[in-house]
């Protein structure tokens, strides 16, 4: 498995987005044991395959399980096919009531750039992380780390959810260990405060796209056809995208600092930007004009209840809930490939689990969705969200390697979930 482009899942029109949600977003609470089910075999292969588990202590209510079910390395050409495995799986284990640290979302130097996932935990300082959201990867070479989905870090919405159906976002607040999954949905609008003029915003700090038919007109306000209005914060790169369009960029307190009727410029602290491509170029104009903005970007659950960005708030983008309620939810047949995976979820009392699972190797075959679902019902996970996979399917401690990627390097990636060993106390927000 690969990482997905963010355009294979675009909305048609901003008007769309303030939909509610297709998912239910549901809240775990955190109180204190492992599920009984953790301890079960896991439920891929044969069942009289070999399986040892061996787990150390990386710091109070901070376990890391190794399972190896299987003995005999796969055929090569059997990979996806053999019942005899093997199958590799790291488990990392955070129970909220005997640690003193948190667990937060994280990215490099700016959120269109990749990082190597041990690059990551290392140059966060934190004991333990994984690889965590969908990427723009390989669609975009100049901003391949630009997440496909929610990208919410610190209480900043950085990247907002999309609309496609198997988004599975999960979100934890680093003041409590308290893990929302589920299904965001967002809107957003700019509104002049003198004239209430307002237009919709399609998204967050990715490069708005221009109509093809009006690819060639330097003066984008002469288009008929609709674009892009986006709006664009310091930390997605060096300096906004460019090309045809118009740009307005705005102070700290929403007010017009600058026009310009081609894109791209680079931001100072306190600064954001908005784009808009197509006939949106002319419609963004008209309600800036020289004055002061309300942006405004809500994020919500199904019944329509806002999620507030409070500061301490993290939020990442899977693709599939695998369970849920401790039921196995994932539909059959959804990616009937066995790969690499990364998975993140919660036991029914509460405890934090992120697991990779080996994939694409003799020495670990890796597993379909139906069976990586599985294998997160046996681990005891209550809850869980399908991460990342693929190349990109890392752990690290203190920027070592847990896991074997199934490159032959390390794959650079958008973001990961590290643990901190110490308490929130703000960061990257």
């Amino acid at each position: 498995m690969t990482s997905h482009s963010r355009y294979a899942f675009r909305p048609k029109r901003a008007a769309a987005v303030a939909a509610a949600a297709t998912a239910a977003l549901s809240l775990i609470l955190v109180p204190t044991s492992h599920a009984a089910a953790a301890d079960a075999s896991l439920p891929l292969g044969d069942a009289n395959l070999e399986e040892t588990r061996s787990s150390q202590t990386l710091a109070d209510g901070v376990t890391l399980t190794r399972i190896v079910r299987g003995t005999e390395p796969a055929q090569a050409g059997q990979i996806n096919t053999t019942t005899r495995g093997p199958w590799v799986v790291n488990v990392l284990t955070i129970d909220p009531h005997k640690t003193r640290g948190h667990l937060e979302a994280t990215y490099g130097p700016d959120l269109a750039k990749t990082e190597k996932t041990t690059d990551l935990v290392r140059s966060s300082g934190a004991l333990v992380g994984v690889n965590a959201s969908f990427f723009t990867f390989t669609a975009s070479a100049q901003y391949p780390g630009d997440p496909v989905g929610l990208g919410l870090y610190g209480g900043k919405l950085l990247s907002e959810p999309t609309r496609g159906r198997d988004e599975a976002d999960f979100v934890v607040d680093a003041n409590s260990n308290r893990v929302l999954m589920g299904q965001l949905s967002w809107s957003g609008s700019v509104q002049n405060r003198q004239t209430e003029a307002t237009l919709p915003l399609e998204y967050t700090n990715h490069p708005p796209v221009v109509p093809g038919a009006c690819a060639g007109l330097t003066d984008q306000t002469q288009c008929t056809l609709p674009g892009d209005v986006v709006q664009f914060t310091p930390e997605f790169a060096g300096a906004t995208p460019s090309g045809v369009g118009v740009e307005v960029v705005l102070d700290r307190h929403g007010c017009v600092v600058r026009t310009s009727t081609t894109r791209g410029t680079e931001l100072t602290d306190g600064q954001t930007s908005l784009q808009a491509t197509g006939r949106d170029a002319a419609s963004l104009l008209q309600v800036a004009g020289q004055g002061c903005l309300k942006v405004t970007s809500t994020l919500v659950n199904e019944q329509g209840e806002e999620l507030p960005a409070r500061k301490g708030l993290f939020g990442v983008s899977g693709r599939f809930r695998l369970t849920e309620d401790g039921q196995i939810v994932v539909k059959p047949g959804a990616d009937n490939s066995r790969n690499p995976r990364t998975v993140a979820g919660t036991t029914r009392d509460g405890q934090i689990m992120l697991a990779t699972i080996d994939g694409r190797i003799t020495t670990s075959v890796g597993t379909t969705m139906d069976e990586t679902a599985a294998v997160a019902q046996a681990l005891g996970m209550h809850d869980a969200v399908n991460l990342d996979g693929g190349g990109s399917s890392t752990m690290s401690v203190e920027g070592a390697l847990v896991n074997q990627p199934s490159g032959k390097t390390e794959r650079a990636v958008g973001d990961a979930l590290v643990f901190m060993n110490t308490p929130y106390r703000g960061g990257k927000d």
